[in-house]
């Protein structure tokens, strides 16, 4: 194979590993547990359980939780991360510092934190009850090395611990770069922005003054010329029956 068509099949295995990421994150995670702006199947909702922390290395009640926080202090001194308060680069050591500490509370029970998750049917994963949380990034890099070994290819493996691994950037990118640059639809009490680029690299999830403004919405994208890749994922999910888009708030 020339050097093209092997860059061009990592791409493509980068590109499966960070779609299955992004449908955690921003459909089953975000839109679905955070917001209801799709509900998910009962089955979907068993499988998020059991398997979110596994592919994501992310607790989806802790998230839910750090996010729930996110919106009702967004851009204060107690927003659990804003780059108005710790800095554009200092967004990426704030959310893990606070999503150390969600997870923390949630596991002593505090009701202070458990009262923001009470509607999830679930509790925090076994994997960060028990401690072991790092299983699932062990688990991803034996899977990486494996796809090394099996094609021959090092970096096939890499472009696929990148791409399922990849939330920490987005992350960055969406509560950083989407709450200083961009433009705003609406009057918000925050610093909330829609960021183009953040929005189609994250699907959507750059569409921050949008979301914040109508955050019950599944569809991110406000004016007809927004693209929102995510809504389109929640719609493949609703023709899949394993979700069904609230169209109410729609």
């Amino acid at each position: 194979m020339t050097t093209l068509q092997l860059l061009g099949i990592a791409a493509i295995i980068f590109m499966s590993g960070y779609l299955v990421n992004i449908f955690y994150v921003t459909v089953l995670y975000h839109r679905g547990l955070a917001h209801s702006g799709v509900k998910l199947h009962p089955r979907t909702l068993k499988f998020v359980q059991y398997t979110g922390n596994w592919l994501t290395g992310i607790d989806p009640v802790a998230w839910v939780a750090m996010h729930r926080l996110h919106h009702q202090y967004s851009d204060s001194h107690k927003d659990p991360h804003s780059p108005i308060r710790q800095g554009i680069f200092g967004v990426a050591l704030g959310q893990l510092k606070s999503y150390e500490l969600v997870l923390k509370k949630l596991i002593k029970r505090d009701p202070k934190y458990t009262r923001i998750v009470a509607d999830i049917p679930f509790t925090v994963s076994r994997l960060n009850r028990k401690k072991i949380w790092i299983l699932p990034y062990l688990m991803h890099i034996v899977i990486s090395i494996a796809i090394s070994l099996i094609t021959g290819v090092w970096f096939f493996g890499l472009a696929y611990y990148i791409g399922i691994m990849s939330h920490p950037v987005q992350g960055w990118m969406v509560n950083s770069l989407a709450h200083r640059f961009g433009y705003r639809n609406f009057s918000t009490r925050d610093h909330s922005r829609n960021n183009l680029l953040v929005s189609l690299l994250v699907f959507g999830e750059g569409f921050q003054n949008n979301h914040h403004a109508k955050p019950n919405r599944a569809k991110f994208a406000a004016r007809f010329w927004e693209v929102d890749f995510g809504y389109v994922l929640c719609w493949f999910g609703e023709r899949l029956r394993i979700l069904k888009i609230n169209r109410v708030a729609v």
